[in-house]
């Protein structure tokens, strides 16, 4: 990691930039995938399974078979984990529940609010090198407790043909409806057209690489919504010098590992705290079976140095990160300070890994500096709110003036006419 000590404004302001890429070579193949999966709908898929994930797939479902084929291969343990972390993440969620009252506006004028589930959403679950089960908890949980009538799940299988056991297992703790074997571009082209055997969602969540990324947002234009715009995952680490340097370079490095673009960032207002976290991610760094990709995430992470903790906050802030640690005494009061951020760590032992399996927040947050403006995944995510409105003929003669006087300044005589009607009618009786 390199150091940077008391930053000036210029050099905070290249700080929080993200790497820019070119992805225009990139949107034109996945442009191309899109439309063939749109074409030609599970031919294409099975095509494209065959050349990315090189595996043949007679067809797409995940089988009752294979269901209980997985529940074998998991491990009691694992399950039990399972199963305590989809209780916590139900129970925070279910607490988000909206409950909606009637409002009088005016005399005769009630006005009211109806949370209704989104009826088909799709969960997009990598696989890979780090196939995220955990996820499948985080994205499904939630939709379930929403109410969301379909709960579609597509993720890349191995070479075999498989889905990893503990995905299955997951899936079917949380209540996924259906499981199919589609991975990448292709399996985000399925769940916003449809096809032969992937049911076409209203709306996509999920993580994935720059492909999948780019196509969210290209099937997002017209087809289908999505939880989110997102780029490779970050953590924001604030520490004084009474952070634990061990916890810290551990914290830093969870991060790390989760791929070469991935960004970690740690902020202090102790010298000789950053000099401890260096020494400790070193030493931790070795012994990770993840050390080479987390090395290279670490060479283009950074250390800042700053007069004070306000300081900090004001970087952090800026920043906008995914994940933010405060790990330092006054953890409480600089909470207090965070404006924005995806999910915030306090005190020395709320590492990142506990949000990201089993306290119950949800892991599904913003990304690429997109905490400006956009939450994490929760209860709302999978909802619509309709508002209703009802009239009697009080609340004509309350608003009736007010809405035809400003229909008719908009030069709107149709708007203006059609309460117009109903104020002669009741003035007449």
């Amino acid at each position: 990691m390199t150091i940077t000590k008391y930053p000036t404004p210029e050099e905070i302001a290249k700080i929080i930039q993200r790497p820019h890429l070119d992805v225009s070579q990139l949107n034109a193949i996945v442009a191309s995938v899109l439309e063939d999966v749109k074409n030609n709908g599970d031919k294409a898929v099975i095509e494209y399974e065959a050349k990315f994930d090189k595996v043949t797939l007679p067809n797409l479902a995940v089988t009752d078979e294979e269901m209980q084929e997985a529940e074998h291969l998991v491990s009691e343990e694992l399950k039990e984990a399972l199963i305590l972390a989809h209780h916590n993440i139900k129970q925070f969620h279910e607490s988000q529940r909206f409950d909606s009252r009637k409002v009088e506006t005016a005399p005769g004028v009630e006005c009211w609010q109806k949370s209704v589930a989104i009826e088909k959403v799709g969960l997009y679950i990598p696989g890979g090198t780090a196939p995220l089960f955990s996820t499948v908890l985080m994205l499904a949980t939630p939709a379930k407790i929403a109410g969301c009538k379909e709960i579609v799940l597509c993720t890349p299988p191995n070479k075999e043909g498989k889905i990893n056991p503990a995905i299955l297992v997951a899936a079917r703790i949380a209540g996924v409806n259906r499981i199919f074997k589609a991975g990448g571009v292709q399996a985000i082209g399925a769940m916003a057209y449809g096809t032969e055997s992937v049911p076409k969602v209203y709306k996509i969540f999920g993580p994935g690489n720059q492909y999948v990324m780019a196509a969210k947002q290209q099937v997002s234009l017209h087809d289908v919504a999505i939880d989110m715009p997102a780029g490779p995952s970050e953590v924001c680490v604030i520490a004084d010098e009474t952070s634990n340097p061990i916890y810290v370079a551990a914290d830093l490095l969870s991060q790390a590992e989760h791929g070469v673009d991935s960004q970690v960032i740690l902020i202090s207002t102790s010298e000789e705290m950053i000099a401890k976290v260096e020494e400790e991610i070193k030493r931790q760094l070795d012994i990770l079976p993840r050390h080479e990709i987390a090395a290279r995430t670490l060479d283009n992470s950074i250390s800042v140095l700053v007069n004070s903790k306000e300081e900090a906050m004001l970087i952090s802030n800026a920043y906008a990160p995914e994940h933010l640690i405060i790990a330092t005494a006054d953890y409480e009061a600089l909470a207090e300070k965070v404006v924005n951020a995806g999910s915030v760590f306090l005190g020395q032992y709320a590492c990142e890994s506990a949000g990201d399996y089993a306290s119950g927040t949800n892991h599904t947050l913003p990304t690429h500096g997109y905490a400006l403006s956009y939450n994490g995944v929760n209860l709302d995510s999978y909802n619509r709110k309709i508002t209703f409105q009802h009239l009697s003929r009080e609340g004509v003669q309350s608003i009736g003036k007010a809405v035809v006087c400003m229909a008719e300044n908009e030069h709107l005589e149709a708007h203006a006419n059609a309460m117009r009607v109903r104020v002669k009618d009741i003035e007449e009786k």
